[in-house]
């Protein structure tokens, strides 16, 4: 039994940060293979260590070749942006594949799902800058991003997310943002959301599960 997962559920949940928190990435992994799963092929885990929460094969499969394609078709000046410390590594493989340049969003967080962005390292002055992240949640985080890069010179800013989460104010706030588009994946099905928020475009990811599957059988 191969279980395809493109939005592997509770990732965010992948290490103690506070006491008495639960590690709940591990608990999903629990359920899966007690569920008589053998393999695992989810898309873009938050973090790649939940792959060790298993004892069994896990294709952590990536993004990237879907939106990668995509962003060829700008020839302008570009800056990937990741807008936390932790995923510069993320950003920093986009950057190489585009020959693009790489900024990062030093952020500070004061409490849960909300975030405070501070100061642009990098140069983004009159740059197409894509801000580059595995979810969407509620928006906050990157909504504050693309104020910061437009303050900071930037001409025009995009945004990329594998997996729409889209909770609460989150399609308001990117229908009200500065971003000329946002790409994100069909990892999880937007339904009526896509119809609200007219700067949604969706990648699929189809093409990308057919072949790892393909592969592995």
């Amino acid at each position: 039994v191969t279980a395809v997962v493109p939005y592997y559920g509770y990732a965010r949940q992948d290490r103690k940060v506070v006491p008495r928190a639960p590690i709940s990435a591990k608990l999903v992994a629990d359920f899966l293979t007690v569920s008589g799963m053998h393999r695992l092929i989810t898309i873009d885990l938050h973090a790649g260590q939940i792959q060790g929460f298993f004892d069994l094969p896990v294709d952590n499969l990536y993004a990237a070749p879907v939106f990668l394609e995509y962003l060829r078709q700008f020839d302008e000046d570009m800056v990937i942006v990741s807008p936390d410390a932790g995923g510069t590594e993320r950003a920093r493989a986009y950057a190489k594949r585009l020959g693009a340049g790489l900024a990062i969003i030093d952020k500070r967080r004061d409490e849960p799902n909300k975030a405070k962005a501070m100061n642009v390292i990098g140069n983004v002055q009159d740059k197409l800058a894509i801000v580059l992240d595995d979810m969407i949640d509620t928006a906050g985080t990157i909504v504050a991003a693309a104020d910061v890069l437009l303050g900071s010179g930037a001409k025009e800013v995009m945004a990329c997310a594998t997996h729409p989460v889209l909770s609460g104010p989150a399609i308001q706030r990117l229908s009200d943002s500065s971003y000329s588009r946002v790409l994100v994946t069909n990892t999880i099905p937007l339904g009526s959301k896509l119809e609200s928020c007219p700067k949604l475009e969706v990648m699929s990811v189809a093409g990308l599960l057919a072949k790892a599957i393909h592969n592995v059988h």
